[in-house]
């Protein structure tokens, strides 16, 4: 009894020589900024995001115009189409232009409607987990190019936002040499604020396997601040907005 009680007492006085180390600390600081010391925490006035903010929206032409040129600075490359017919002339049309040998796409309706095993006889597209024994992150990573639809976009941040799921997996994305993001005009909002209250409203039993924001190419600086595209995922990154 009397050995913890001693225990006790030691801790105690630890944690006294701890806190008068961190007000010594503190005092010196606030001393060398010439300024007293702020001892009681900052009023808050705003929780969250202002109304004027989650106000703001742009038009869908504006929206189209700032995501474009948001994308295109972080290095992406934005293309702006009429209909998935078009959409389809620019894969194919792309495919043959970088000599792609290997593409991968997710399993979805839309990329079906593409018809893109039809139109590239000479190059293997692969469908996302549409055979139960094939080794998917292997295909991804050996893809030339990867499709995927966006479940949304933001352009005042020029990011394209993708979930996971069974038939969307995220190495669709992030493994392939090029990627090529379909956009549906109607899917692109002002704000990232727009999209994110939607997955506290579905719960986290109902959240998706993995929300991947995609901002322009792969870019790492971890050596030396030496920039490198293309480290991490995908060098290239067409935005195709839709509609």
């Amino acid at each position: 009894m009397a050995e913890s009680s001693s225990h006790q007492t030691w801790l105690q006085e630890l944690e006294a020589q701890s806190r008068a180390k961190q007000e010594a600390f503190m005092n010196n600081i606030a001393k060398r900024l010439n300024r007293p010391r702020i001892a009681e925490k900052p009023a808050h006035p705003f929780r969250g995001a202002p109304d004027f903010w989650n106000a703001f929206e742009w038009s869908v032409e504006e929206r189209v115009e700032r995501f474009s040129e948001n994308i295109k600075n972080a290095g992406g490359h934005p293309v702006r189409l009429d209909d998935m017919e078009q959409a389809k002339r620019f894969i194919l049309e792309k495919a043959g232009e970088l000599g792609a040998k290997f593409i991968i796409r997710q399993n979805e309706k839309d990329h079906e409607e593409l018809g893109l095993e039809s139109g590239l006889p000479d190059v293997r597209v692969s469908v996302w987990n549409s055979d139960p024994q094939e080794n998917w992150k292997a295909r991804a990573a050996e893809a030339d190019m990867g499709i995927v639809t966006a479940d949304f976009a933001a352009a005042y941040t020029g990011t394209i936002m993708v979930k996971s799921a069974a038939s969307k997996g995220r190495s669709v994305s992030l493994l392939p040499t090029v990627l090529i993001a379909i956009i549906p005009v109607e899917r692109l909002k002002t704000r990232l604020g727009e999209v994110l209250p939607s997955f506290d409203e579905a719960g986290r039993a109902n959240l998706p396997a993995g929300i991947h924001f995609i901002s322009g190419p792969s870019r790492s600086a971890d050596i030396e601040n030496d920039l490198t595209i293309g480290v991490h995922g995908p060098g290239v990154v067409y935005a195709l907005l839709v509609g």
